[in-house]
């Protein structure tokens, strides 16, 4: 199946303002959710309805956008049994809440271009996370 390119800026500037409005179309007459289909003589993708067959053409080439969003946090992942954990690094920093001065250290596991190195330290006594 081959799919008329958009060729001009104008066309590119309302594909991405619509990108915002991609979700599941309703039929005019019976209300039931229309599907996408190729309409091969004209090339265009259309939205037809299986009970009645009313055909609306399609606003932009996108049928369907997954948007995933990570939620996770810079401490994600990490429990409390890490202090046994040879592989890690370790420090001689005094944790705040037990005063133990063993601990494992690491960084931020966020993956964002605007999160700064931070470390982060695990109490090796009472397994307390701490910067």
């Amino acid at each position: 199946m081959d799919t008329p390119s958009p060729g001009t800026q104008g066309h590119m500037q309302q594909q991405n303002s619509m990108r915002q409005n991609i979700g599941p179309k309703f039929c005019r007459e019976c209300s039931n959710m229309l599907y996408p289909k190729e309409n091969k003589v004209e090339m265009a993708l259309m939205y037809q309805c299986r009970t009645c067959s009313y055909t609306e053409p399609a606003s932009s080439y996108c049928v369907y956008r997954n948007q995933l969003a990570s939620s996770a946090g810079e401490t994600a992942g990490v429990t409390t049994d890490v202090g046994s954990d040879p592989t890690l690094p370790r420090s001689n920093k005094q944790c705040p809440k037990c005063e133990e001065t063993e601990c494992v250290f690491f960084q931020s596991q966020m993956r964002k271009e605007e999160t700064k190195m931070k470390l982060f330290y695990v109490c090796c006594s009472c397994g307390h996370i701490f910067e």
